[in-house]
């Protein structure tokens, strides 16, 4: 992958997150709408944001699912208590984990570790490594490569 081609994905993961941190806060009524409201005041085309307009749309399908992941793994910690930022950071990764097999597991864990370290408090990247460490063991794949 590029470099140019890795800044696209990184924005899009950027975008996915910020739409669903909004998300969950508010769910919109009707989601097209909302998405083409929230990409126009986004600072490139639509376009460069489509591998985060496909999280977005896997996440939001897959929701009860991967929610279900987070509670499972999340020892010792009620899921209702989870940062929002926090919460929409591991839906994020844990989507591409899960069904995304194009992309390694360790790549989500950085991407997301990393997007805490800009987008949440100190504390949150120990939390997010946790869980998404207990989700790559349980993955049953070579963690370092895509499928």
């Amino acid at each position: 992958m590029s470099k140019a081609q890795f800044a696209q994905r990184h924005d899009g993961r950027v975008a996915a997150l910020q739409f669903l941190y909004a998300w969950s806060m508010n769910s919109p009524k009707n989601l097209t709408e909302d998405l083409r409201v929230f990409f126009e005041n986004c600072e490139a085309p639509r376009e460069h944001y489509a591998f985060g307009e496909e999280l977005i749309h896997g996440v939001i399908e897959r929701i009860a699912e991967i929610d279900a992941q987070i509670k499972g793994m999340a020892h010792n910690w009620e899921f209702e208590r989870i940062a929002k930022i926090d919460l929409a950071i591991l839906r994020v990764a844990m989507f591409e984990m899960i069904y995304r097999k194009d992309i390694p597991p360790v790549v989500s864990i950085n991407e997301a570790i990393d997007l805490s370290k800009e987008f949440s408090n100190a504390d949150a990247k120990r939390f997010i490594n946790g869980i998404l460490d207990r989700l790559k063991g349980q993955l049953g794949r070579d963690a370092r490569k895509a499928e």
